[in-house]
């Protein structure tokens, strides 16, 4: 997702090519993922999710570096991500699972495409404001990639995911809910990319590359499946006492507050201070 902050406060006219075309082949690819569900392809839909995903974590990297952040790529991003990272996975599950299991499979689906909606109005409204070493709930992309990794290991293993469906369900459902919950995930934008590394670790890269291109199904549904099950144990480890506000609320929960909402806290002192010495 691209970053809101310091964009052009006057119109421009024109859009940015670059961009914007990164945008478009993320569309692009969820599109595809919907129509090759669809047709049975369930393989080639899950693929073409993670390539949504590629394609979501370019854009907003080439906007920076080549200065072409705009309102419009913002919001043109947001439309493409609802398409990639909630209609997708939403219709691939059903598609693939839960269109046998009548209203509580496309019921399922729904809460999973709802969620994503209200997690990206979320994101949008904190953009600037929220802690970026943290994700206020699992983000989108992340829960579409539970969700397509579960289904190419299950066609890869040539389950039948029809006869999962109570199961798949569930965790569509889950997934869902984890993404419009308060729990606190790792947003790893605090890592030092540009920062030098040892030997060692760029091997261990290389090793990870070999394992993922051997056993891409399989590592990748075990790496996200570890990341959407991280937040609710960072979230209660990190409270003395777990409440209802960190599991699912407003903004104005209990250590989800923004910086607005500090800097008028203090801006309120100041005036009581200043009322007072008047009186």
């Amino acid at each position: 997702m691209p970053n809101r902050d310091n964009l052009p406060t006057t119109p421009t006219k024109g859009i940015y090519l670059l961009p914007n075309l990164l945008t478009t082949a993320g569309l692009f690819s969820g599109f595809f993922a919907v129509v090759s569900s669809m047709n049975g392809h369930f393989e080639a839909a899950a693929i073409a999710i993670f390539v949504a995903m590629i394609f979501d974590g370019l854009d907003g990297r080439v906007a920076r570096m080549t200065n072409t952040q705009s309102e419009f790529g913002a919001e043109y991003d947001s439309m493409a991500d609802m398409v990639s990272f909630g209609i997708a996975p939403g219709l691939v599950a059903y598609n693939w699972a839960l269109s046998g299991m009548g209203k509580f499979g496309w019921l399922a689906a729904f809460v999973f495409v709802a969620a994503a909606a209200l997690r990206l109005a979320r994101f949008n409204t904190q953009v600037g404001v929220a802690d970026k070493r943290y994700f206020q709930g699992l983000a989108s992309p992340a829960a579409a990639a539970v969700i397509a990794s579960l289904v190419w290991l299950g066609t890869e293993y040539q389950v039948n995911g029809q006869d999962l469906g109570l199961v798949f369900g569930i965790i569509t459902i889950v997934t869902g809910l984890l993404m419009v919950s308060n729990f606190r995930y790792n947003s790893f934008k605090d890592v030092d990319w540009k920062g030098k590394v040892n030997f060692i670790v760029v091997l261990l890269i290389v090793l990870v590359f070999v394992v993922v291109a051997a056993s891409p199904a399989e590592l990748l549904s075990a790496i996200f499946i570890l990341y959407a099950a991280s937040g609710p144990v960072t979230t209660i480890r990190s409270v003395k006492k777990l409440k209802l506000e960190h599991v699912v609320g407003d903004d104005q929960d209990a250590e989800f507050k923004s910086s607005n909402d500090q800097s008028t806290n203090t801006e309120d002192n100041i005036k009581d201070a200043k009322n007072s010495k008047g009186s």
